[in-house]
């Protein structure tokens, strides 16, 4: 932890706002990024960032120094995303695949596409599939964390993350082939 950050979270704590907007500056873009993966759109993925940091500045008095402040302020802002979605009743779990394609089968597709055409993607799953594979495969989470902070047991969570998979991989090759005119 440098010296300078240390003053910025006692300053933040403090209340000052000029401290409370130099913390935001600092991490609203990568923090934004995050949300992104969670949200269906830019105007929720920046309600979540908003609604996030007012609870990374009020819980930060809990913030421990054991790791980076940007760890504590993405799991701050994860959790906020996860209960927003758990709010609007989006999270739902669907019991039977969306396709029948085969993961392995197209692995060179992510190198062919731009990340804006992954996000976009990602973004369009599913709410529940979209909050398990973000959990999983970019967040790193296991599968029973995930069980545990969705209310869903480790199967569930397995399962879930491969059906995204699948769903993921035939809206990729749909863009892959609209993309370069296939």
């Amino acid at each position: 932890m440098l010296k300078n950050e240390k003053t910025l979270i006692k300053a933040c704590l403090r209340k000052e706002e000029q401290a409370q907007t130099r913390l935001y500056e600092a991490y609203k873009g990568q923090m934004y990024v995050v949300c992104l993966r969670y949200a269906r759109t830019a105007t929720e993925a920046e309600d979540f960032l908003v609604e996030g940091f007012f609870k990374v500045f009020r819980d930060l008095h809990q913030y421990k120094y054991q790791s980076p402040l940007a760890h504590w302020i993405k799991k701050v802002i994860i959790n906020n995303a996860l209960m927003c979605l758990r709010k609007k009743r989006v999270l739902t779990f669907p019991t039977t695949d969306l396709i029948e394609n085969d993961w392995s089968q197209e692995p060179e597709i992510w190198q062919q596409l731009e990340a804006e055409t992954i996000l976009k993607a990602i973004q369009s799953l599913p709410a529940g599939y979209q909050t398990i594979f973000n959990l999983y495969a970019i967040e790193g989470y296991s599968h029973k964390e995930i069980g545990a902070e969705l209310g869903i047991s480790d199967s569930t969570s397995r399962s879930q993350y491969t059906r995204a998979k699948k769903v993921l991989q035939k809206i990729l090759s749909t863009q892959k082939i609209s993309y370069y005119g296939k």
